[in-house]
Formats: structure tokens, C-alpha cells, sequence
């Protein structure tokens, strides 16, 4: 008998990759905070987990070989591809030097994601320990 762990892990998988690349973004945003003329970023976490739910209203390219080239030039079906463009930040106060990072901002996002991040893992773990437990017949 076989089946797809992807159905059974749901979104978790997703998710996790989700707040992975933004953890890199963000502590990206707070590398470049002295650095003139740098734009922080953002992922859309909202409009992602969408897009890999499939609730997507947009169009997406049609991948009709494996090699082809996804929207965002990634392999398709990769975290990239789900991501798309990142978001540039609206500044709440613009520096002199045109950079928009506000070190403040980036570090309640960095922590927010990982609380985020480690509650999804515990989920996913949860549902391993309870995979196994039925394994075993417990």
C-alpha cells in the first residue's frame, strides 16, 4: 500500500519552508540596516500558504516538463516558485540615506516567525509521534 506523505503532513511541510526563507529575508532586512539605500522586504506569508493550499484567484504558468522554469525562474513546485517576488516594506519613517529598514520592525518579525515556526514544528512533530504510535499499534 502507498501513499503520499503530503496529504497526510498537510501545509506543516509548506509552512515550515515558509518561515524559513522569510527567517532569511528578515535577518537579511536587519544585516542591511546601516546600509544606505537598502529596502527591506518581506514575504507575503498569507498569500503563499494560499498559493500552496491552491486557493489561488491568479494565474499561474503551466510547467508541462520538469525542467522547465517556474514563475519566479526557481525549479517549479519549490519554495521560490510559492513565494513569488518579495514584497518591499513600507518605511513608517524614512532615513536620509533612502534606507527603509527599520531594525525595530524587523526584529518583532524575526521573533514573531520563529515563534511561528517552532509552534508548526511541534505540530508536525506531534503528528510523526502519532503516525508512529499507530504503526506500532499502540
Amino acid at each position: 500500500m502507498r501513499f503520499a506523505m503530503d496529504k497526510i503532513m498537510g501545509l506543516g511541510q509548506q509552512a515550515l519552508a515558509l518561515h524559513s526563507r522569510r527567517s532569511e529575508v528578515l535577518a537579511s532586512n536587519l544585516a542591511n540596516a546601516d546600509t544606505p539605500g537598502y529596502k527591506a522586504r518581506d514575504i507575503d506569508f498569507k498569500a503563499a500558504l494560499q498559493q500552496a493550499k491552491g486557493d489561488t484567484q491568479g494565474a499561474r504558468l503551466l510547467t508541462t516538463n520538469p525542467r522547465h522554469m517556474g514563475s519566479s525562474g526557481a525549479n517549479p513546485g519549490g519554495i521560490d516558485d510559492l513565494i513569488g517576488e518579495l514584497k518591499f516594506r513600507t518605511p513608517s519613517q524614512p532615513s536620509l540615506d533612502g534606507n527603509t529598514v527599520d531594525p525595530l520592525r524587523e526584529k518583532a518579525a524575526f521573533m514573531e516567525n520563529a515563534l511561528l515556526y517552532q509552534t508548526n514544528l511541534r505540530f508536525l512533530s506531534g503528528k510523526i509521534k502519532g503516525i508512529k504510535s499507530a504503526l506500532k499499534g499502540e
